[in-house]
């Protein structure tokens, strides 16, 4: 799965998800982490708050977690509407332990909120969406 972490030195959570100049996403798989690439955003003059998380949706699409120290109940709405699970951590959580939790967590018995986004990605690359939810 591919996550991705809101940060402006690309080795802490140090952002907030409106503010974030960059997202660190990477792969994670119960055999590791990889660093996939640092998204960063481009800075819109005078963009609106729809504008800004428009933006930052669109860089971490295909991301199934959002790690982030803060974000706004508007932008955690769409966020969770795009099928992505944003996470707050403690301002300047290490990256790595973050990375290192999660790959444990996949090798052992994931916790109940993971095993629910593992298993709604799975369904989602199935193909077989029928726009129907149980």
């Amino acid at each position: 799965m591919k996550v991705a972490f809101a940060t402006d030195d690309g080795s802490r959570v140090n952002a907030h998800f409106g503010q974030s100049p960059m997202f660190a996403v990477y792969n994670v798989t119960k055999a590791g982490a990889e660093l996939l690439e640092l998204r960063k955003l481009s800075a819109v003059p005078h963009q609106d708050e729809a504008g800004k998380i428009d933006s930052r949706l669109d860089s971490i699409g295909d991301c199934t977690l959002i790690f982030i120290m803060q974000i706004g109940a508007s932008a955690a709405a769409r966020v969770t509407r795009r099928k992505i699970m944003p996470v707050k951590l403690p301002f300047g959580s290490p990256i790595e332990e973050q990375l290192k939790r999660l790959v444990e967590m996949l090798q052992g018995k994931p916790p109940m909120w993971l095993a629910k986004v593992l298993r709604e990605e799975e369904e989602n690359e199935g193909g077989d969406a029928d726009g129907t939810h149980g």
